[in-house]
């Protein structure tokens, strides 16, 4: 079996090595011919856990391979996925140019039947206009070749996507063909092996679906930031209030972590295009719009206790950030809330000193220049900093050892932004810590 998936960012390159992974031969395409170029000497665009092994190992073997050439790619492939850009407009709605671009010259290349499947986060009636956009190149052609549309959404966490892709915990296929439908069952068949996960649907419920789960897990997030900020003005501590409501099995203990906010090419992306939608058909989505409010709130939670305890103006002061991406285990530092701090603290006149373990180049990328200080560990950003922000919850950053940053920084002062530290711990090592909603 052969397909091909246009688009080599994160969703793309994941989900064309996997499906190579499982002995699918793949043809992953790109117009960015240095992108392909890289990947074709082993350089990932991204950092994926897992990834760059599985990619080598399938591109050796002959499986998957690297093109800009789209005509070529989609010859004797039974599925195009559409895995290209979906950026958010100026207000706020997707922006689905690049994913038309794609239908149309599907249509004016391709010599068979074909299904086209969007894995890109798409709003709903982008299969119709999918449809509508290889018809027209079709028809310019004089060709009534068959196809078919189809909408694959995927649900991949950045830092656990290859796992997630290999090991689904659902597979949510939206399709209107029956041959279309035989065609996506026989392609994940590898992936149910322990089970079927997939669940059919029509195209506007697929679509549908992948924007209401990222909402509903944002939704979560905002909801436990709201309830944290109100605890430490009433006494209560928000670690134990999710503990105790985490233990309901109606609401989990997955997406209740207090901290400075959601941020990455998911969530904040798809809340905003959800409630764009909602306006588009004259509602409005008002908890989402609560949602959205209360994350980019959050993100100046930290600044602001920081403000609380040095003052106003932080001239001259200096301040040590550990994690840089918006989450653990990824280099993605898009809408993440460590850009919102360090633009702060340095609008406040203060020094940033950051630390990434695996996001340092993509911040030389936004801070151009001398605007923050790239440490080349923990503890060197640590050295004669005023006090320590945690940002981001690397594993590393964990069980630092406290007597030598204690040496190391002006004060013993840390902002937990994630809750990782034991506050009376700390306390009793004479330490002032600063948590989210405790």
């Amino acid at each position: 079996m052969k397909i091909t998936v246009i688009g080599t960012g994160y969703v793309g390159l994941v989900s064309g090595a996997c499906f190579a992974e499982v002995g699918i031969n793949v043809v992953c395409v790109d117009v960015d011919q240095k992108k392909i170029e890289g990947l074709k000497n082993g350089i990932m665009p991204i950092y994926e856990p897992g990834l760059e092994e599985i990619v080598k190992r399938n591109y050796a073997s002959g499986r998957l391979q690297f093109t800009t050439d789209l005509g070529d790619a989609i010859q004797g492939s039974e599925v195009a996925f559409i895995a290209v850009g979906t950026p958010p407009g100026e207000d706020g709605s997707a922006d689905l140019k690049y994913v038309l671009a794609v239908a149309d010259e599907i249509g004016a290349k391709m010599s068979d039947y074909i299904v086209v499947a969007t894995k890109s986060t798409v709003p709903v009636t982008t299969g119709e206009k999918v449809r509508a956009a290889i018809k027209t190149a079709l028809d310019k052609r004089a060709s009534d070749l068959p196809f078919a549309v189809a909408s694959n959404p995927e649900f991949l966490k950045e830092g656990a996507a290859v796992e997630d892709f290999m090991k689904p915990d659902r597979i949510v296929i939206g399709v209107d063909d029956e041959r279309a439908e035989a065609i996506m069952k026989r392609l994940y068949k590898p992936f149910q092996l322990n089970g079927d996960r997939i669940i059919f649907m029509d195209i506007p419920s697929a679509e549908m679906t992948k924007y209401a789960a990222n909402a509903m897990l944002a939704t979560k997030i905002s909801f436990m930031n709201d309830i944290a900020n109100l605890c430490e003005l009433v006494g209560a501590n928000a670690n134990m209030v999710r503990k105790g409501i985490g233990s309901d099995p109606r609401i989990g203990t997955k997406f209740i972590y207090p901290g400075v906010g959601y941020g990455g090419s998911c969530f904040p992306k798809d809340v905003k295009a959800i409630i764009k939608t909602g306006k588009q058909y004259g509602y409005e989505l008002k908890v989402l719009q609560s949602v959205e409010d209360v994350n980019d709130a959050q993100k100046h939670v930290l600044v602001k206790k920081i403000k609380q305890h040095f003052g106003e103006d932080l001239s001259g002061m200096t301040f040590a950030i550990w994690g840089l991406s918006f989450k653990p285990n990824t280099d993605d530092m898009r809408e993440a809330p460590a850009i919102v701090i360090i633009d702060e603290l340095i609008a406040a006149g203060a020094k940033v000193k950051g630390y990434d373990p695996i996001a340092m180049k993509e911040a030389q990328h936004i801070y151009i220049g001398d605007k923050i200080t790239y440490a080349k560990d923990a503890y060197d950003a640590c050295v004669d900093a005023d006090a320590l922000l945690l940002v981001t919850e690397w594993s590393e950053f964990r069980i630092p050892s406290w007597e030598a940053l204690g040496k190391l920084l002006n004060n013993k002062v840390i902002f937990d932004g994630r809750n990782i530290y034991d506050k009376k711990y700390l306390q009793d090592l004479g330490w002032i810590h600063y948590g989210i909603g405790v």
